[in-house]
């Protein structure tokens, strides 16, 4: 069976046309992803492959981000190009939220922490370890990556968290690290090193507000739970 490619589609199946006359909202998250690899495989249209790739991670996005070129190649008709065409694509969506999550300014809850790094960290394999420098009135100063460290902890100087506040002249900071995990619980070590930069901090004048920890779907608050 000859397979056939988006633009041997009747026209009204055909996702393109179809964006160009009802807008792109009109497509489902298949039709949008099969314009991205245009052909499907000898069995099937692109539509038809990507409605199974995305069955295989619940039809949903955030899982499918995560995925690399090895998971895509289980499937008849995924070679390198038209993975790296997809997860390029899953890559800019990232990268619009975290522009306009940064358009945020103001920290008010630890929701909003959550929102400006969820992005970040959700997807990532291993820890990492970042702070978030604000002024006096809670607006963002910078954030800055403080280390990336291994499957289950990562080791944040605390000396650098300091240096980097005093630096853009923060009065508040915020740490921030992620569980790759799943389960956003703090261990000791969090506990200790949580209380170990609040009281370094407070010597400079510093304010520690929160230590937020990272998944994808939840986060902890040390903030929240009144341990800060």
């Amino acid at each position: 069976m000859e397979k056939l490619n988006i633009n041997q589609w009747a026209a009204e199946d055909r996702p393109r046309e179809k964006m160009m006359q009802k807008g792109a909202e009109a497509l489902s998250d298949a039709e949008l992803l099969a314009i991205l690899i245009g052909s499907g495989n000898t069995e099937e249209s692109a539509v038809a492959l990507m409605q199974r790739v995305l069955a295989a991670c619940n039809n949903d996005l955030s899982q499918l981000g995560k995925w690399e070129v090895r998971d895509f190649s289980r499937f008849k008709g995924f070679g390198p190009a038209k993975s790296i065409t997809i997860m390029a694509a899953l890559e800019l969506g990232k990268r619009r939220k975290l522009q306009e999550r940064s358009e945020r300014t103001t920290i008010r809850s630890s929701a909003d922490i959550y929102e400006l790094f969820h992005p970040l960290l959700c997807d990532l394999p291993t820890e990492e370890f970042w702070v978030l420098l604000l002024n006096q009135a809670a607006k963002v100063i910078d954030k800055v990556r403080i280390s990336r460290g291994g499957i289950d902890q990562t080791t944040a100087d605390v000396r650098t968290i300091l240096r980097e506040a005093l630096l853009q002249r923060a009065v508040q900071i915020v740490l921030i690290h992620n569980h790759p995990s799943g389960n956003p619980s703090p261990s000791h070590a969090d506990r200790s090193l949580t209380e170990l930069v609040r009281k370094a901090a407070q010597t400079m004048n510093i304010r520690l507000t929160d230590h937020i920890i990272v998944t994808d779907g939840k986060y902890y608050s040390f903030n929240d739970e009144g341990i800060i």
